[in-house]
């Protein structure tokens, strides 16, 4: 009864040190037994794992830009560099133009990271080549990323137990996932006699594909694919398979369609306008964590717009949202996205209204 325990007396401390030894023991085990599983591994636990499923976790990437490149019938373009309007340099791939004139290729921007670089800003060649007459990006380029985060490892993860699995088309899928620089990827077969509602012809296949190297993605669904199915996109590419066949593989890049909204609110006690910021932020994040082809369905923006789970939640009351294209009026109509489009929207086309 009379044993003093207290954090300034000696046997507190000497129980204190052994405690804390037991509890490293066995949170050092517990995290051992975790990383067993791709589902709780963590750090270089998981990128051990997801080794079985034959992928590493990606390291930073550049940015890339598919460049449409005209020029004089059979000029080779040696280590081409591209410049943008914001003086920022696009290294080009060595290639040759073909007979018709014109080539797309994927450009890689020389700084890594999110180097970005709107539709048809890409227009200046940096280095003069006999030959090469002009140079332009139709798309916007797809910016680069930081090192591959756990969250989305595990995600990537998922996708890649489908290389292996019974349904071709499902392999193709999760084969182009795991091209480097792939961020989004949605994919279309038609198995029917006919064209289908999205212009698919017949016994083809479809893939809408942001990032990622043109060719290395050409060159996924061309392994993975079944023999004599067809391809279908705006984008060719030729790969020559391993009997140095030439095989043209076709597929898109999305379009990205630009989305503004208005979120119209009704302040209430606490509320500041800062919290107009947090609104805008987590409307666009919402936007652009769709996928290709996904509608923005009015009614969904307003969970995002809340700020569930803030303080800045119960300060406003929302009243309306509207929505539209950019360039088109605001309404409170669903917005249709194509099969090959991306909604996509910018912090500062998002406005609060009170």
């Amino acid at each position: 009864n009379d044993v003093y325990l207290e954090p300034d007396s000696e046997d507190g401390q000497w129980i204190a040190i052994q405690a804390q030894a037991t509890y490293d023991v066995v949170t050092m085990a517990a995290s051992a037994i975790n990383s067993f599983s791709p589902v709780s591994a963590q750090g270089v636990g998981l990128s051990r794992q997801v080794k079985i499923n034959g992928i590493s976790r990606r390291d930073a990437t550049y940015s890339t830009a598919d460049l449409t490149i005209t020029g004089l019938i059979g000029t080779s373009i040696i280590n081409g560099v591209a410049i943008d309007t914001l003086n920022q340099k696009w290294d080009i791939p060595t290639t040759v133009i073909p007979g018709s004139g014109s080539i797309v290729v994927t450009a890689t921007a020389q700084d890594i990271g999110a180097i970005s670089a709107a539709a048809n800003t890409i227009n200046r060649i940096f280095t003069p080549t006999r030959g090469w007459l002009t140079v332009n990006n139709v798309a916007a380029a797809t910016e680069g990323v930081s090192v591959e985060s756990d969250a989305e490892l595990r995600v990537r993860q998922k996708v890649s137990v489908a290389n292996p699995s019974r349904s071709v088309f499902d392999g193709t899928w999760g084969g182009i996932g795991n091209v480097v620089g792939v961020t989004k990827v949605k994919g279309y077969e038609n198995d029917t006699n006919s064209t289908d509602g999205d212009g698919i012809p017949a016994h083809s296949i479809s893939f809408v594909v942001e990032g990622g190297d043109a060719l290395e993605v050409a060159t996924a669904i061309a392994v993975h694919k079944t023999p004599g199915t067809g391809t279908y996109g705006t984008t060719t590419e030729t790969v020559i398979d391993e009997h140095g066949m030439p095989n043209d593989i076709n597929f898109y890049r999305p379009t990205e369609m630009a989305v503004e909204v208005e979120v119209t609110i009704d302040p209430l006690a606490g509320y500041t306008s800062d919290y107009a910021d947090l609104i805008k932020q987590s409307v666009a994040d919402y936007i652009n964590s769709l996928t290709i082809g996904d509608d923005v369905l009015i009614t969904k923006l307003y969970v995002p717009a809340y700020l569930p789970g803030s303080e800045a939640s119960g300060t406003f009351d929302i009243i309306s949202i509207e929505i539209a294209f950019t360039g088109d009026p605001l309404g409170t109509a669903n917005l249709v996205v194509a099969f090959n489009e991306l909604a996509t929207c910018d912090v500062a086309d998002v406005t609060v209204t009170i």
